[in-house]
């Protein structure tokens, strides 16, 4: 994946994508469109939706038919992410072991920043159920609104508002500043989504070679990996230094196993 050139802070709001799972309404995906497209938002990315193309969705989105009608469709989430350098879930409580929670206010300017590095997603569940653990551990952050503990439910079209305002106010204070500076020259691009999960893969196979994870048995160890890996918001290179750690402990592992025992001389004598 090659360099993503830096953008002015508003610019960087053509870099996100809204990716709704698995949504079960088609108004409500309209819904989300119009919410997008009136805080400047473009793209909108659509996971096994139960329902569309489909009308309810096209007289809901109002003056966004356009977002609804370049609505991509995707097979799962990981799909939905390929080339994202950060992602975000937006679910209502935080995950054990699961990605750093935070509230919209206080994560839409990092992501912002990460934004001006390459394409960033925001990720909203269905109506019923939202995310499930394992769909939010593949995101690297988890926003919850603080919502009134009385009565905590968004519909999915005001959840969308709420997180693209929350966005745009970030990148309108931006731009007053000058727009975001990286935090530190980067060796090589941020890691795109798929990377990291290749990494991720690549470790659980080390571990079980490594014989530090027991296939079949109960471990929250992969989780605790995965959110260590996604905090350290890793860069393309660094990927490429660990799967090759990882590579070499595996062969030395193997050669261990396959290596004849060592026999001490007095045995021999």
């Amino acid at each position: 994946m090659a360099a993503s050139p830096f953008l002015p802070p508003l610019e960087c709001l053509s870099r996100v994508r809204v990716v709704l799972h698995s949504p079960r309404h088609p108004g409500n995906i309209g819904a989300a469109a119009r919410a997008m497209k009136t805080m400047g938002l473009s793209r909108l990315c659509l996971v096994t939706p139960e329902r569309f193309p489909d009308d309810e969705a096209w007289r809901r989105a109002s003056g966004a038919r356009d977002l609804v009608a370049d609505a991509t469709l995707h097979p799962d989430l990981d799909a939905a992410l390929v080339g994202c350098v950060a992602s975000v879930a937006v679910a209502a409580r935080p995950r054990e072991h699961g990605p750093v929670s935070m509230p919209p206010r206080a994560l839409m300017p990092r992501l912002l920043e990460l934004a001006a590095q390459g394409d960033v997603a925001l990720v909203f569940g269905n109506e019923t159920n939202g995310l499930s653990r394992v769909d939010v551990n593949r995101c690297d952050f988890l926003a919850r609104i603080p919502t009134d503990a009385a009565y905590g439910s968004l519909n999915l079209g005001a959840a969308v508002q709420v997180l693209s305002y929350e966005l745009r106010m970030a990148a309108l204070a931006a731009a007053s500043l000058d727009g975001p500076r990286p935090e530190d020259a980067l060796d090589s691009p941020l890691a795109a989504h798929e990377q990291v999960v290749q990494l991720l893969d690549h470790a659980a196979r080390a571990l079980v070679t490594l014989g530090f994870l027991v296939p079949g048995r109960p471990s929250r160890l992969p989780e605790r990996v995965a959110r260590l890996a996604r905090k350290a918001r890793l860069e393309q290179e660094e990927i490429n230094i660990l799967r090759g750690v990882l590579a070499a402990a595996e062969a030395a592992a193997r050669t261990a196993v396959d290596a004849p025992p060592i026999v001490d001389q007095k045995d021999r004598d």
